[in-house]
């Protein structure tokens, strides 16, 4: 058997019976290339002693850096060809190849199965081991310069176009239904989400400064294994999101059918009464759900172009309804007038869960902000533009929708319509084709802000979350669909037969989610300190930095689940138990509370029981990252090839970074 540079084939398992070819090409690939080789040669001992003071993770010489820590297991001539070489397999082309097989497997990989299952497989790095296989893609790889395409305004754009939705349009009416007044509603709104919009920044940071996506930085705090459980919970939400929103935009197509055709209403039901739905409304949730699904065909770094039409076409559509009820209603109704109801402590808790319940509404996004982020040219253009436009955007959405509704009292009469699609029904009933007109204008408006709001927050969040779950068969478009799927399957409509129950699940679960939040952003912020090794990320071997018990980080779990053991009192009290009032009072604080302990105990265990691949001082070297290669030599614990093509403009006077950039 003859093996080319192009078709080079290397087993792990069998490493040791393939060694002659391997060497063989090896040679043949030092000799075509021995100027460059002879130019970025150096002696690994001697780098390793004046690399190792920069960066540990305690005084363990356990905790050195991941790239340099194996190199005292192989000679010193081994260590330098694996330090300096180019292999034969990084002249292979990067285009879909077969993924390699074991040598006992190969039987099957000639088979049928085998063929349909190549057939089926997502693109990734040729060169890749099995395990390997179970973590990457090229939709987990690290996002390559060409794709880094969000701009500052993409993201002013996609949270505008986040915050004008049905949910953020009523979001104040539940603090102003429970006595507060309609300006201290407002108040917790401002700060509620400027609140989330730091934690937004700090976790999308990771996504912005490495390119990496949620599921891929997880690795780093819950470890190679254990990250799966968080990845299929925030998977696992997504996909409930994804049914509710997708039945909201229903019920915006149904009122935007019926403008057209009053007799709409009329339809004929032919579905039975169990199933909780009727012939209309399913067949308008269908079609929002159908005309949803071409949305899904783009690339994330692509679709920004949707969000950016929804921010030029929605906020206009929403300000023309809220003035359209103000000159109905000849001013801005009695909720404007009304006080507070309540006063002292309860007034001052009523705020306190109104704040949390904003916080709340962004779990799932504060969780998985680098799917977008890791998309930005740099950093900076997902810092500013988060921090700014998520309290503005959201607080002035939901100021409309105070106006909005206090106009309804004096439109309509008896209590405010905080619900905007029922205000919009209430006028079609009204008849007129003016007012026909305007109700089909701001519907088809409001389909988009739910169609937007959809693919941003639940579908994009669906499928990078599934590609980690399934990564050799599943990519960001077919976890997608298979999203999609799982919102139609779910009949969303039996989800709003009970509202205070679903409205608990979601608040519930925000405890998990806050708890996940805060041991990533511990772990990057305050334990490894800005520092990551992008390609012990995806390296499956027991001997990564990222890989601690059984590919699962014990301190991460211990962390994730006292920060929400400090809730589960305070959750049966919610859910109408018996508990003591200062459970119920953690549990106003429910995401401070499961954030705050989760967050401090991480960083207790791993200050008494330090990790490796941590940084002594203040270190992100995202800047170094250019074309990253993941695929590393088999049999040995070098890498095949080479992992960064730095620019040495981002060098200069940085010698790590110099150093991370040429061998690493």
């Amino acid at each position: 058997m003859s093996l080319s540079d192009s078709d080079e084939i290397v087993y792990e398992e069998d490493f040791s019976s393939s060694s002659e070819i391997e060497l063989t090409n090896i040679e043949a690939s030092d000799a075509r290339h021995s100027t460059e080789v002879e130019a970025e040669s150096v002696d690994p001992h001697r780098y390793l002693q004046e690399r190792e003071p920069l960066i540990s993770g305690s005084s363990s010489s356990s905790a050195t850096p991941r790239p340099w820590r194996h190199h005292d297991q192989v000679t010193p001539q081994s260590s330098e060809r694996l330090i300096s070489r180019r292999s034969a397999s990084s002249l292979r082309s990067k285009s879909r190849v077969p993924y390699p097989f074991p040598l006992v497997m190969e039987k099957f990989a000639h088979s049928k199965v085998g063929h349909w299952a190549n057939k089926l497989a997502t693109n990734s790095e040729p060169g890749l081991s099995n395990a390997q296989l179970l973590l990457t893609n090229d939709d987990l790889a690290p996002v390559p310069p060409e794709k880094r395409q969000w701009k500052a305004w993409n993201f002013v754009g996609f949270w505008i176009a986040d915050s004008f939705n049905i949910n953020t349009w009523m979001i104040a009416s539940t603090g102003v239904a429970n006595g507060v007044a309609w300006w201290q509603a407002w108040i917790t709104v401002w700060v509620g989400y400027s609140i989330a919009a730091c934690f937004i920044v700090m976790t999308g940071r990771i996504g912005a400064t490495y390119h990496i996506s949620f599921p891929v930085a997880a690795r780093s705090s819950f470890g190679i294994w254990g990250s799966l459980w968080p990845v299929f919970n925030r998977a696992a939400m997504a996909c409930i999101w994804y049914g509710v929103q997708a039945w909201i935009g229903g019920t915006c197509v149904y009122l935007m059918i019926r403008a057209i055709w009053s007799d709409y209403e009329d339809l004929p039901n032919s579905l039975p009464e169990s199933s909780g739905t009727n012939t209309r409304d399913f067949l308008a949730f269908f079609l929002f759900w159908a005309g949803s699904l071409p949305a899904i065909w783009f690339p994330v770094y692509k679709i920004r172009h949707l969000f950016t039409v929804k921010a030029w076409v929605v906020p206009p559509a929403g300000i023309a309804f809220f003035i359209w009820a103000l000159v109905r209603a000849k001013g801005i109704g009695p909720i404007i007038k009304q006080p507070a109801k309540l006063q002292g402590s309860e007034l001052g808790w009523e705020i306190v869960k109104g704040i949390m319940s904003s916080i709340a509404n962004f779990a799932t996004l504060i969780v998985n902000d680098p799917d977008f982020a890791r998309f930005a040219r740099k950093p900076s253009d997902a810092y500013l533009s988060q921090l700014i436009t998520i309290p503005v955007g959201f607080a002035v959405t939901s100021f409309i929708g105070i106006m909005a509704s206090s106009a309804s009292v004096v439109i309509f009469g008896g209590e405010p319509i905080w619900n905007p699609l029922d205000l919009l029904k209430n006028f079609l009933d009204e008849g007129g084709s003016a007012q026909r007109f305007g109700v089909f204008v701001i519907a088809a408006a409001f389909t988009l802000a739910q169609l937007g709001t959809n693919i941003a927050a639940n579908s994009v969040s669906a499928g990078t979350d599934m590609t980690a779950l399934l990564p050799r068969f599943i990519n960001i478009r077919r976890g997608g669909y298979v999203c999609a799927a799982v919102g139609l399957a779910m009949c969303p409509w039996n989800m709003f037969k009970s509202t205070n129950s679903f409205t608990t699940y979601l608040s519930s679960y925000s405890v998990f989610l806050s708890s996940i939040a805060g041991v990533i952003i511990c772990d990057y912020y305050l334990v490894r300190k800005g520092y990551l090794e992008i390609k012990e990320l995806y390296d499956s071997r027991k001997s990564g930095p990222y890989y601690f018990t059984f590919g699962i980080h014990w301190r991460g779990y211990a962390a994730y689940i006292a920060g929400i053991l400090i809730n589960v009192v305070g959750f049966a009290g919610a859910i109408g138990r018996d508990v003591p009032i200062g459970a119920t009072y953690i549990y106003n604080l429910n995401f401070f509370a499961g954030f705050i302990v989760a967050a401090g105990m991480y960083w207790l265990l791993c200050h008494f029981f330090p990790i490796p691949a941590c940084s002594d001082t203040w270190l992100e070297v995202g800047d170094t990252i250019r074309n990253v290669s993941v695929a590393y030599d088999n049999g040995s614990e070098g890498y095949d090839e080479e992992v960064v093509t730095g620019d040495p403009k981002h060098h200069e006077g940085n010698e790590i970074q110099k150093d991370l950039g040429k061998n690493y």
